[in-house]
């Protein structure tokens, strides 16, 4: 199949590694994106092995489409958020699988597409929606959250320690006129964080980007409950893999994959387990995983990517 142009999937071979495809395989990419990485499953997985792609993004569920459609049947697509993984596998015919991958955060094309409002530099409308049919987009909100709001957000989800004085550059600006393209919201915060001479840094809006596009699209709220729904589809020595690319994703993941890994969580100073609680996953191997530095070089917007993964137990 072609490579797909300005994307490359983030450490394909260790997911490959993690997740184990074989043929007769049911796998699932719940983030499918451009198909790179269920490209790469499907041939592993050959010649019978099977795959359902959901996304959010309808452009990318046709990008998908294009890329995977020599594989004729073995796919199967759906535009779709991944908090209803549970209900779409069944419908679509993967009740019980052996592989599910989550490759969580913007892609390498969201980013690049300017009427999408990831990029800092595009003068198109402000979304930053995966679905722009659904929920509000990021222009709604910097124009109606008050500064409290708007820092509450920015120091939750952005980790940002200017986040009152950003908050409130943007409450002034808009003030004076109405903030709605990435361009303009990129300058107000650049304007509002104090500069350090001499330090080499990230661009001043990337932690504000951030916390905006996980506000819009709930992603810190639906990834716990795609997590939960994961691991009841997996059947016996199903795999799970998720790559995040910041700490508050992966701090998530971390701790879902830690409580499934613990049996009785009964006190120490009861002799007998009454709470019956089992292990339902191990891990697979170090935990996190971290690209190469031969794949950073080639691929810069790798390097924060972290990928865990688990095997599930039988019941």
């Amino acid at each position: 199949m072609e490579q797909e142009v300005g994307h490359l999937p983030v450490m394909q071979e260790e997911v490959i590694m993690a997740l184990s495809p074989h043929p007769g395989s049911f796998q699932i990419d719940a983030t499918v994106g451009g198909g790179g990485h269920a490209s790469r499953i499907l041939e592993a997985a050959n010649p019978d092995g099977r795959l359902l792609g959901i996304d959010a993004d309808a452009r990318a569920i046709e990008r998908s489409r294009r890329r995977l459609s020599g594989y004729g049947d073995r796919v199967t697509l759906r535009q779709v958020n991944f908090e209803a993984i549970g209900t779409i596998a069944p419908e679509c015919g993967f009740g019980a699988v052996d592989g599910i991958l989550m490759d969580l955060g913007v892609s390498s094309q969201q980013l690049d597409e300017d009427d999408r409002g990831f990029s800092f530099r595009s003068t198109e409308r402000l979304d930053m929606r995966f679905d722009p049919s659904r929920g509000r987009p990021a222009s709604e909100i910097i124009a109606s959250y008050g500064d409290s709001e708007l820092a509450a957000v920015f120091r939750r989800y952005g980790e940002e320690p200017h986040a009152r004085r950003i908050a409130r550059a943007i409450v002034a600006a808009r003030g004076r006129q109405p903030i709605e393209t990435p361009a303009r919201l990129a300058e107000v915060v650049a304007e509002a964080v104090p500069r350090v001479p001499g330090r080499r840094r990230i661009h001043p809006a990337t932690r504000v980007f951030q916390a905006l596009r996980i506000e819009v699209n709930r992603e810190l709220e639906t990834l716990p409950l795609a997590l939960e729904a994961c691991l009841d589809l997996l059947r016996p020595d199903g795999r799970l893999c998720v790559i995040s690319y910041h700490s508050l994703e992966d701090r998530i993941v971390k701790r879902f994959l830690a409580r499934e890994t613990k049996g009785c969580v009964c006190p120490p100073d009861i002799p007998v387990c009454v709470c019956g609680r089992r292990a339902r996953v191990a891990r697979l191997g170090a935990q996190p995983r971290r690209p190469s530095a031969e794949e950073v070089a080639r691929n810069p917007r790798s390097r924060s990517a972290r990928l865990r993964a688990a095997r599930r137990l039988a019941a």
